[in-house]
């Protein structure tokens, strides 16, 4: 079991940035692929950002188009916490933020195949 806790979330002027943290509990952090989801008031969850789990030295990252450029993901095993920082943002960006893990360290973000998720961290964009 893998237990998530957003946090980082709050209120930004476009152009803004923040950094989001999803704190995971469980021994092998390191194993799960992680991703980043977002869903905005009266659409459905999207893919944002997913970094693969780190077996070896390569963790590879994968990123929606529409934040590419402008948002990084990237995670601290020690710590067992995933990150995403948020450059440049819009207030299109304005969403309900969610961590989610996978067992297979190769998970690309298919939303379907996440087996855990955080609460949610609320980002507000104001233009």
């Amino acid at each position: 079991q893998v237990q998530l806790v957003e946090s980082g979330g709050g209120l930004v002027q476009a152009g803004g940035s923040l950094r989001l943290s999803c704190a995971a509990s469980g021994r092998t952090f390191n194993n799960y692929a992680m991703g980043w989801f977002r869903q905005a008031p009266g659409k459905e969850r999207e893919f944002v950002a997913t970094i693969t789990g780190s077996y070896g030295s390569f963790e590879y990252t994968r990123y929606a188009e529409f934040v590419k450029g402008r948002f990084t993901i990237s995670r601290d095993n020690a710590k067992n916490t995933v990150f995403l920082q948020m450059n440049s943002l819009k207030p299109e960006d304005t969403a309900v933020y969610y961590c989610a893990a996978a067992s297979d360290s190769r998970w690309s973000g298919d939303l379907r195949s996440a087996e855990f998720w955080g609460q949610g961290t609320q980002v507000t964009v104001s233009s």
